[in-house]
């Protein structure tokens, strides 16, 4: 395992050290600009927009809690294909709201490691590439990781949840 690096800003390294606690080596690498948007993540770290995986917070209209879905970047999440399997209408999650419950600013979530466990979906598309991108607790920071490895490290459930 390599060790969490210095370089990194707080909520990175808070990051790598929760996946190095679980056994996970990917290497962070924290951008000059923002990776906020699939389009500059994409472009910084040269690879396709559809190879970004996205994690998109929403609130359960009954339940009240956050469900992440995890979307390839060129996808839109489908809120009624959510709602159904989540069990529950699906509503749009505030910026305070996505902190408290994940722990990170939006632009920046990754799809693990969040203040509050969180029911995660993640977007059948993003199984198709060798090697996808994600969010690493700072709208500059992504990691790099096979989508086969995805489910496991999130505990996410993979279905159709894009727009078609």
């Amino acid at each position: 395992m390599s060790p969490v690096s210095e370089q990194l800003s707080n909520s990175a390294r808070r990051f790598k050290q929760l996946l190095v606690a679980r056994g996970y080596d990917f290497e962070i690498v924290e951008m000059p600009d923002s990776t906020r948007t699939a389009q500059d993540a994409a472009q910084a770290v040269g690879c396709s927009v559809p190879q970004i995986a996205k994690s998109l917070v929403f609130k359960g209209g009954e339940s009240g809690t956050a469900i992440l879905a995890i979307v390839s970047g060129a996808n839109r999440a489908d809120t009624d294909k959510l709602a159904a399997v989540a069990g529950e209408s699906i509503g749009k999650a505030r910026a305070d709201f996505v902190r408290a419950q994940t722990g990170y600013a939006i632009g920046g979530v990754p799809p693990t490691g969040h203040a509050q466990p969180l029911r995660t979906f993640i977007d059948t598309d993003l199984l198709q590439f060798e090697q996808i991108w994600a969010a690493a607790g700072t709208p500059r920071a992504v990691f790099c990781l096979p989508p086969s490895q995805l489910a496991a490290l999130t505990g996410g459930t993979v279905t159709d949840i894009r727009v078609r």
